[in-house]
């Protein structure tokens, strides 16, 4: 009999939907023209990247000349800091950031201080989100970039991101958001949040892996990331991707245009997920209660280990995770959780559920089901529970 899986890992990936595999097809075989080349052929592959380029812009408000195809978020966000800091760097060497940003961002900063930058790593509350005094008191005359991601992507709090993009311009600051999680989950226009350059993944909403954008904002200065070709306006060279990119800018255009129904209908069923798991004793919800993605359930529970909780989980044909995927073969507890304050030994704990479109009432039930039984098991095979909260 076939094992059934129940996909709550949603933040690490998503599948790509059947439309899109589709859209993508023709242009690995039929379409497969060099857009850089000037036959018919090559016609349609340039023609395909342009409309796609235009579903992009869209769903995010900004002009089609001002997005940029990348491989994916990690680049997107390596561009757009290692480029500031290149194009700014008689300006200033000075870069914020926040200390629970994805590692794509806080690895960069962290090279780029071995080149000679200063980088302030911003605290945040109990619930992961950075205070406006602070980063207000960080900034200093040689500040040239802040980047603070939209929403994170273990604990789904999202940042006051419009308010810090308004100080960041008053300053003439450039201001760069990792919107890599909330793209596809909740609305996001540029404008509405003052920001000049923002990162976006293809997989994160029913697109194909290995492929993103960054937007950049016309006036912005910005360095080349890659050297070669005349692609990307000169910008990012290499030849293009361009069953991604389709797939792409299939994928946004069909999140945006379904994101109204399916995030009521996933926030209804991410209360009722946080209500039971709520109820185990010794646990506690991560992240902002209110101001989160619509998706994300993060949870500790005391006296066990995170990996465990997978394994077993697993068993029942349960795909979750602890945290970033990025990170999942390391066993230092979450930077995230460590920066909100929750100690050492509990952040090992931690448990991510991460909705999808095709996730159930039934399959939310069933989790609801066999998490408690879960925890207990553990709990009871663990030397550090303490005897109330073992199996009577």
């Amino acid at each position: 009999m076939e094992k059934r899986l129940i996909y709550l890992d949603n933040a690490a990936t998503t599948k790509t939907h059947p439309d899109v595999v589709s859209a993508m097809l023709p242009y690995f075989s039929e379409y497969f023209g060099n857009p850089s080349s000037l036959y018919d052929l090559a016609a349609a592959s340039r023609t395909a990247i342009g409309e796609a380029r235009e579903k992009v812009a869209a769903a995010i408000g900004s002009a089609p000349e001002q997005i940029y195809f990348t491989s994916g978020g990690t680049e997107s966000d390596n561009w757009a800091i290692r480029g500031v800091a290149a194009a700014y760097a008689k300006k200033g060497r000075h870069i914020i950031t926040s200390a629970i940003e994805h590692h794509a961002v806080l690895h960069t900063c962290e090279a780029l201080e071995k080149e000679g930058f200063e980088v302030t790593y911003l605290p945040v509350d109990e619930f992961g989100r950075v205070r406006v005094a602070d980063l207000e008191a960080a900034i200093r005359d040689d500040t040239i970039l802040i980047t603070i991601m939209l929403a994170n992507n273990e604990i789904g709090t999202l940042q006051p991101i419009a308010e810090i993009g308004e100080i960041a311009h008053s300053k003439k600051i450039v201001f760069h958001t990792d919107a890599v999680q909330a793209v596809g989950q909740i609305p996001v226009d540029v404008n509405a949040l003052n920001v000049d350059l923002l990162s976006l993944s293809s997989h994160k909403f029913g697109g194909p892996k290995g492929v993103g954008a960054l937007y950049i904002r016309k006036g912005t200065r910005i360095a080349t990331f890659m050297h070669g070709g005349a692609q990307e306006k000169r910008r990012r060279a290499g030849t293009e991707n361009v069953p991604g990119i389709v797939g792409l800018g299939t994928a946004i255009e069909r999140a945006i245009a379904l994101m109204p129904e399916k995030t009521e209908r996933i926030r209804k069923l991410r209360e009722r997920l946080i209500a039971g798991l709520g109820a185990i004793p010794a646990s506690r919800l991560n992240g902002h209660p209110e101001e989160r993605l619509p998706n994300n359930v993060n949870f500790i529970f005391e006296y066990i280990e995170g990996e465990s909780i997978l394994l077993l989980l697993n068993v029942h044909g349960i795909a979750a995770s602890t945290g970033s995927a990025c990170t999942s073969a390391s066993l230092d507890p979450s930077h995230v959780l460590l920066a909100c304050g929750i100690p050492h030994e509990v952040a090992h704990g931690s448990l991510r559920l991460t909705l999808g479109e095709e996730t159930t009432e039934e399959e939310i039930d069933f989790v609801l089901e066999i998490v408690p039984k879960v925890v207990q098991r553990l709990r009871d095979m663990s030397p550090l529970t303490p005897p109330e909260l073992r199996s009577r």
